[in-house]
């Protein structure tokens, strides 16, 4: 086991929401059904949630708000049938934002329930790859 000695860095959960590698998206969680903090990892946030006028005039009108309710409610629901696991994978359909089409795509998401700063139970959502 590390003692404090063995300690090289720390990177807190505090400091990835400060510098923008983690979005916290937890008033909008509260709303769907969340009762912990909840964040989303960057690249889940640019690939699934982002979306500007210029995607609207390009692809298909959405919106922000919308896109990120989607992420949030496919996430719970996975949550709900696994009540025990600390991770849980599940789908989203998604337009992607270079689409030229508009048609929808499948893209697989990552719920992981782990400790905070303080020990506290926090939500990431992300990639396989973000964790």
């Amino acid at each position: 086991m590390f003692d404090d000695a063995d300690l090289i860095h720390c990177y807190t959960r505090a400091e990835a929401l400060e510098d923008g590698s983690l979005i916290d998206v937890s008033e909008t969680a509260t709303e769907v059904g969340f009762r912990v903090p909840v964040a989303l990892t960057q690249s889940v946030w640019i690939d699934c949630v982002a979306w500007a006028q210029e995607d609207n005039d390009r692809v298909i009108y959405q919106d922000q708000s919308g896109r990120l309710w989607d992420v949030l409610w496919m996430a719970i629901n996975a949550a709900r049938r696994k009540t025990e696991a600390s991770r849980v994978d599940f789908m989203l359909m998604r337009v992607p934002r270079h689409s030229r089409g508009g048609e929808p795509v499948p893209v697989k998401l990552v719920l992981d329930i782990s400790p905070g700063d303080q020990g506290e139970a926090v939500i990431t959502i992300g990639f396989a790859e973000d964790f």
